[in-house]
């Protein structure tokens, strides 16, 4: 099971010394993939969550592949309805031509209503965009030269039946975010009832789950996968991979801006689930 970080990509205190230091870490570390956030107008719904700044994903991603050799780069997730589709083929093809076919392209159908009305995209009409996004996407890498490039996988998020399903016709790969424990093992074995419903292999499992490392052990019902101690987390992890995934992103932003402002404490847990992935290898 790979085992990837997002890596946040905005806030107060994010700057592209920032950036740099996080991706040194990261490849440095020995993990798979690295991955950041996606919006382009940061209206007020947006800034509760995530304030400015706010670097543009492919932006980002071009730059930092500049400065990393091995680790794979990707998004989680892009909001497939804010780009004409064909610009998006076009910035994804070359994204990953440049990185030597290192791109993976999480998606979804997003969530931000003032950032539609602010792009003029019709909030309402976002599955059904994102649907026929994808498709057009997929058809200009296939049946056009100038597009030429690897392979990109497509891992689509959405924590729904109707992502679940969009997942299975459209995508490569199933992409859901911050779930417990419990609510991933049962929507794992929902996936390949979707699946066969629909008459179609069931894409493989990469969940985006929470990073964030306790003193004590975190007992709560509703503790999201990834939230406790060490012990905790790894347990989560393996858990995760005997559902059959095939990677899992850790998410070390937890909606405290202080994180992001001291990013120390979140390496040293990226560190510790760095040497548990050792011993996996090992095994």
């Amino acid at each position: 099971m790979e085992i990837g970080v997002n890596v946040p990509n905005f806030g107060p205190g994010t700057d592209p010394d920032v950036l740099r230091r996080w991706a040194q870490t990261v490849e440095g570390l020995g993990f798979d993939l690295l991955m950041v956030s996606d919006h382009i107008a940061v209206t007020p719904d947006v800034a509760q969550q995530y304030p400015t700044p706010f670097y543009e994903p492919f932006t980002t991603l071009s730059w930092l592949a500049g400065m990393t050799r091995r680790v794979r780069l990707g998004t989680t997730v892009l909001i497939v309805p804010y780009r004409h589709p064909l610009l998006t083929a076009r910035m994804a093809a070359n994204l990953n031509r440049l990185s030597g076919g290192r791109l993976v392209l999480g998606v979804g159908v997003g969530w931000a209503r003032q950032e539609f009305e602010a792009l003029g995209v019709p909030f309402q009409r976002r599955g059904a965009l994102t649907d026929d996004h994808l498709r057009v996407m997929r058809d200009a890498w296939q049946d056009t030269d100038d597009y030429d490039s690897p392979a990109i996988p497509i891992w689509v998020g959405g924590n729904s039946d109707a992502g679940m399903r969009r997942a299975v016709r459209l995508g490569d790969a199933w992409h859901p975010l911050r779930l417990t424990p419990g609510d991933l093992a049962t929507a794992a074995g929902r996936l390949g009832t979707v699946a066969d419903e629909l008459g179609l292999p069931a894409p493989a499992l990469v969940p985006r789950i929470a990073l964030q490392e306790t003193r004590d052990p975190v007992t709560a019902p509703d503790r999201l996968a990834g939230v406790g101690t060490i012990e905790q987390i790894i347990a989560d992890l393996d858990q995760i991979r005997l559902l059959g995934a095939e990677a899992v992103v850790l998410d070390p932003f937890n909606g405290d801006l202080a994180e992001i402002r001291q990013p120390e404490r979140a390496w040293r847990t990226l560190a510790a689930v760095a040497a548990y992935a050792k011993t996996q290898e090992v095994r």
